[in-house]
C-alpha cells in the first residue's frame, strides 16, 4: 500500500531533518536556497530543449521519470527557502491566485447571445 502523500508542512520538517543531519543549515541562507533552485529549474528546463510543444507533451517513460525528478529537486529547494523565510508557501500561492484572478479576470460571455 502507497502511504499517503506528505504536506508541504510534513515535507518541510523531513527536510530540515535531512538538512540538519548533515549539518547543512549553514549553507543554505536564503541567496543559496535561491540560487540552487535556479541551477535546478534550468537542469529542468535542459530536458525540454530542442524539442517541438507535440514532444514535450509525449516524454517516453524514463524522460518522464527524469523530469519528475528535476521537478522535485525544485520542489525541495522552494519549500527549504520557504521554511528559511518563514513563508508559508500554500497560503502564499492562494494569495497570489486571488491576485491573478483580480489581475486577468474570466473573459465574460462570448457569442452573439452576449452582445
Amino acid at each position: 500500500m502507497t502511504p499517503a502523500p506528505d504536506s508541504l508542512q510534513q515535507l518541510a520538517q523531513r527536510l530540515q531533518q535531512f538538512a540538519d543531519a548533515r549539518d547543512w543549515g549553514p549553507f543554505h541562507s536564503p541567496k543559496n536556497l535561491a540560487s540552487a533552485l535556479i541551477v535546478e529549474a534550468g537542469e529542468l528546463l535542459e530536458h525540454f530543449q530542442w524539442m517541438t510543444e507535440a514532444q514535450s507533451r509525449e516524454l517516453a517513460p524514463e524522460q518522464k521519470q527524469a523530469v519528475a525528478h528535476e521537478m522535485a529537486d525544485v520542489l525541495l529547494y522552494l519549500v527549504q527557502l520557504s521554511t528559511v523565510l518563514d513563508v508559508d508557501l500554500v497560503a502564499a500561492a492562494q494569495d497570489k491566485m486571488r491576485l491573478n484572478a483580480q489581475k486577468y479576470p474570466e473573459p465574460g460571455p462570448s457569442g452573439s447571445a452576449a452582445n
